[in-house]
């Protein structure tokens, strides 16, 4: 479900599932608790992000200075977020939201796996293709593979988000994986579990591709094998190329989060704290008018907005 965090721990699940290839048809317990401990460790962070991309602002900025000098406003950092977070709901309070996310992690490594065993069967393996044409046959593999998981985990982003959203108006309205799921079955029927599916799927195959393709170019041509470094180049490009791509994310990663929880019943999809949107690109020209579409992207460092911020605590 959301940005750096979210791509990192996609990346965990990709590898989780080249560990388990080698299984014939079942994915390892020990795959299922390496992925249950990774999204356990960065809820947290996942939380703190989406209280922010809704414009929940509970702290009053403080005043810093630039490298070069000039006082700004900055708004509070991923730990302050979280010792709030903690002051109001204890500790325990930083996983709100959790369990539907532990759901998503086993079905998205299960549906990987699977996936990937049947595309593999079917794909045709060809030791004379281009590295360009080999490139491209495998960003296709993992952009079918990625897919499939998102369709499969996106009921579970959605009850998550509106668990941890609920943290706002302080409501008790989602609580629990079954009543969750009850929750949105009354009130918005099937299609009320991919509520924002399209976004996050469009940022994901970006990604995708974006980070393949910078990868392949920058390891043939910039990096040749007349360059003394050039092997250690190449075994840190994908993970810099990443880093750098995930930006290209944050506006649609944004939108999905905010789509998930608009006009759902709390008080942070609903005016004034937020406008009711008819569509995903209803909401992403509103935040990209206000200035706001890279909102949450980053935990330190946050700037005030020049527009001001939807949700403020009194």
């Amino acid at each position: 479900m959301m940005g750096e965090t979210e791509t990192l721990s996609s990346q965990s699940a990709a590898a989780e599932e080249q560990e388990s290839t080698a299984l014939p048809a079942d994915v390892e317990p020990a795959v299922l608790l390496l992925g249950a401990g990774v999204t356990a460790a960065i809820h947290p962070l996942l939380y703190v992000k989406l209280l922010i991309q809704v414009g929940h602002e509970p702290l009053p900025p403080s005043v810093g200075t630039t490298m070069f000098g000039r006082k700004v406003l900055y708004l509070p950092g991923f730990f302050s977020y979280a010792q709030y977070i903690i002051k109001v709901d204890g500790r325990r309070g930083l996983f709100r939201g959790l369990s539907p996310r532990l759901v998503s992690s086993a079905v998205s490594s299960v549906v990987r796996s699977k996936v990937k065993q049947q595309v593999a069967l079917l794909s045709k393996k060809d030791e004379l293709q281009s590295s360009l044409r080999k490139v491209v046959e495998e960003t296709t593999h993992e952009m079918i593979i990625q897919c499939l998981s998102r369709v499969a985990t996106h009921p579970f982003h959605v009850m998550s988000v509106r668990c941890m959203a609920q943290f706002i108006g302080r409501e008790a309205k989602y609580s629990g994986l079954f009543g969750c799921i009850l929750n949105i079955v009354k009130e918005e029927g099937v299609t009320g579990f991919y509520v924002g599916l399209v976004p996050h799927v469009l940022g994901e195959v970006l990604f995708l591709w974006c980070c393949n393709l910078l990868c392949h170019f920058i390891n043939t041509y910039a990096a040749d094998e007349n360059f003394s470094q050039a092997s250690a180049i190449r075994s840190y490009t994908k993970f810099v190329m990443g880093i750098a791509v995930t930006v290209l994310m944050s506006p649609f990663m944004l939108v999905a989060d905010v789509m998930a929880i608009n006009n759902c019943g709390l008080a942070a999809g609903l005016p004034p704290n937020s406008p009711i949107f008819k569509s995903w690109m209803h909401c992403w020209n509103h935040l990209s008018q206000k200035g706001q579409l890279f909102r949450g992207s980053s935990f330190f460092f946050r700037r005030v907005p020049l527009s001001p911020l939807p949700i403020r605590d009194n």
